[in-house]
């Protein structure tokens, strides 16, 4: 236990850590991915019949599906989080910090984007 413990403290300890502006990405990041989780869990419920999942302008509804299908959103918004971090930390490794900056806020940008979108698919199943 105390050899991953020292893993784990070495890892955040690291220089890219150390970045207020990392961090403050990193943790609206965090709380938009969150928030999204939550607005689905509160606001779809489960039911036996399909929901809407997608609707278009031009011909109206278009998809349809089960309602656990609605947790795909955050789902792909965490996956996007979890890569652009990690190639966030190898950029900021190599000393290229304005890349690094600029995929923590495509990070968060997405967030901004998915909790937008599960706001559509709340307000069109209510």
């Amino acid at each position: 236990m105390n050899k991953w413990r020292g893993k784990i403290k070495e890892f955040f300890l690291q220089e890219y850590f150390k970045s207020h502006i990392v961090l403050w990405l990193i943790f609206f990041t965090a709380v938009f991915n969150l928030a999204n989780w939550l607005l689905l869990k509160l606001f779809i419920q489960p039911v036996d019949f399909p929901i809407i999942l997608h609707y278009n302008v031009y011909f109206g509804v278009d998809m349809t599906g089960n309602w656990k299908k609605t947790y795909i959103l955050p789902a792909i918004g965490l996956g996007i989080f979890v890569v652009n971090f990690f190639l966030s930390l190898y950029f900021h490794k190599n000393k290229d910090r304005i890349a690094s900056y600029i995929l923590m806020m495509a990070a968060l940008m997405s967030q901004l984007s998915l909790i937008i979108a599960s706001l559509s698919l709340i307000i069109i199943n209510y």
